[in-house]
């Protein structure tokens, strides 16, 4: 009993740090949010038994990728995000296509499956550290590298965004006012 509770606590958490990222008009708030969903995730893994998925959720996500997003809002300087009106079209078209979206996907799901099968927690997967690093740096060694290679191209596109124009060496440069005589 516990364990559901525990689960509806953090479940509702993280989904309202996921709308308070949305909401957010600051893009420093908005990334403090995601580590709060992060860490409500982690807890979550906790409670199925996957200590190693929310010890990984904490340092990787809410950590390390996490410290890479407050480098780039900070680098490319980030203000607060101007309110626009919303489109017509989208309120007109989104709203009603999001209700027929969530009816039939809620309709799907009890016409096929009335009655959900009972799901087992924790325990579904044990693997030791060694296990998932084998299957991580020798089995997919490929998309990881892939990952952190594209990691790396967006790190450097924002510095290139932030960083100021630069004149060319040989292009001519304004020439200083000249000196007043007196």
């Amino acid at each position: 009993m516990l364990q559901l509770v525990l689960f509806f606590v953090f479940g509702t958490i993280a989904v309202a740090a996921a709308v308070n990222l949305l909401a957010q008009r600051h893009p420093i708030n908005s990334a403090l949010s995601l580590i709060v969903v992060m860490a409500s995730l982690a807890a979550l893994f906790l409670l199925m038994g996957a200590e190693f998925l929310a010890a990984i959720q904490v340092i990787v996500y809410a950590g390390a990728i996490m410290v890479l997003f407050v480098f780039v809002i900070m680098l490319l300087n980030a203000g607060a995000e101007e309110r626009t009106p919303g489109s017509r079209v989208a309120m007109l078209l989104g709203f009603p296509a999001v209700v027929l979206l969530a009816g039939s996907l809620a309709w799907t799901l009890l016409a096929r499956n009335p009655r959900p099968a009972p799901v087992a927690l924790g325990g579904g997967f044990v693997g030791s550290p060694t296990a998932i690093a084998q299957l991580l740096f020798r089995d997919f060694l490929l998309p990881f590298e892939v990952t952190s290679v594209l990691i790396l191209i967006a790190i450097m596109g924002a510095v290139v965004l932030a960083s100021p124009p630069r004149t060319t060496a040989g292009a001519a440069s304004p020439e200083p006012p000249a000196k007043r005589e007196r």
